[in-house]
């Protein structure tokens, strides 16, 4: 093949159906008609002279030249957008966007407060935040289509020895208990008060849940003797569960700060035991770093940062093992 058989919209297209499932949905997700998506495949598969989608079942299935064409694809539409974002740079942040990424807590309270402070020194960039687990969110990082992230979480093993991991800071996650409840006319409860609550957690696979699992653990408590009543799949929702009277929880004292000043909710202590996870920033070192970004990391950062000499310069970002920047530390 001496000519490239294949255009950009071409790959969006098998991109988005194999997103999709199906050619209508793709075709509505890019805003065009499904006939044209239909030609523009048909016309794909004439110049490569294979066939990429198995027609014979209800969704459009890849075949194993569809899954190929993908993948690279993926690659080539994420080298593209950063080859667009770099020439955005030469603005000298006058435009261009920033993509930040982030688990649950950290994106739901803390990113909007740095985005805003972000935005109002440079109102002509765009940004985007996008809000997924640890896992999801390193990959992106990983493949370039996010520019920096702040997890809770762990990073996926396979991406530990290419991804920068910096701590960044300390996130308590306190027990909270509905105001009327007897233990919160106390300011400290024994271990043995765990016992005899009802609790309102994220699922088990959470990361927030296995860190207070393994806090827990290490300092005596039997997690399996704790009574879950239910299990709720954001943090808004467990606030509102245990303002409701329904049980307790541990939650992000980043989380519940405009819940304590109303006096809503009550936040206790637990003798010799402090649950606290290390929030991370991670950077793919490896793929380009726009000067937006660059402003987000030095200007913004460090702002709320529990160890901001990490952010001075980008010399500073030495990577660390993995399981240290998730450490759970206990008293």
């Amino acid at each position: 093949m001496t000519d490239i058989p294949f255009t950009l919209d071409q790959l969006r297209i098998l991109k988005a159906i194999a997103a999709e499932g199906s050619f209508k949905r793709a075709a509505d997700t890019l805003y065009v008609s499904q006939p044209a998506v239909s030609l523009q495949v048909q016309n794909l598969e004439k110049q490569l002279n294979v066939p990429l989608f198995d027609r014979g079942g209800r969704k459009a299935q890849l075949t194993e030249a569809g899954h190929l064409l993908l993948n690279y694809g993926e690659k080539i539409i994420t080298l593209c957008q950063e080859t667009c974002r770099a020439i955005e740079d030469l603005q000298n942040l006058q435009g261009g966007t920033l993509i930040i990424g982030a688990s649950q807590t950290t994106g739901t309270y803390l990113l909007p407060r740095m985005i805003g402070l972000f935005r109002q020194k440079y109102p002509e960039v765009s940004v985007q935040l996008q809000v997924h687990s640890t896992r999801r969110t390193s990959w992106g990082v990983f493949n370039g289509q996010v520019d920096l992230a702040i997890i809770g979480g762990e990073v996926p093993a396979e991406l530990q020895e290419t991804l920068r991991i910096i701590p960044y800071a300390d996130d308590e996650l306190a027990l909270v208990l509905p105001i009327f409840h007897p233990l919160s006319k106390v300011e400290m409860i024994q271990k043995e008060d765990l016992y005899r609550l009802k609790f309102i957690t994220l699922d088990s696979q959470s990361t927030i849940r296995k860190v207070i699992d393994k806090v827990l653990t290490r300092c005596e408590i039997d997690t399996k003797r704790l009574k879950v009543e239910m299990e709720l799949n954001s943090i808004e929702a467990i606030k509102n569960a245990v303002q409701s009277g329904l049980g307790a929880a541990f939650v992000s004292v980043t989380a519940i700060e405009k819940e304590l000043q109303m006096g809503v909710i009550h936040a206790t202590r637990i003798k010799d035991v402090e649950v606290r996870r290390t929030l991370s920033v991670i950077i793919n070192p490896n793929r380009y770093r726009s000067k937006a970004a660059e402003a987000f990391t030095l200007e913004i950062l460090p702002q709320f940062s529990t160890y901001p000499e990490y952010l001075a310069d980008d010399h500073n970002f030495e990577p660390i093992p993995n399981s240290q920047t998730a450490e759970i530390m206990s008293k």
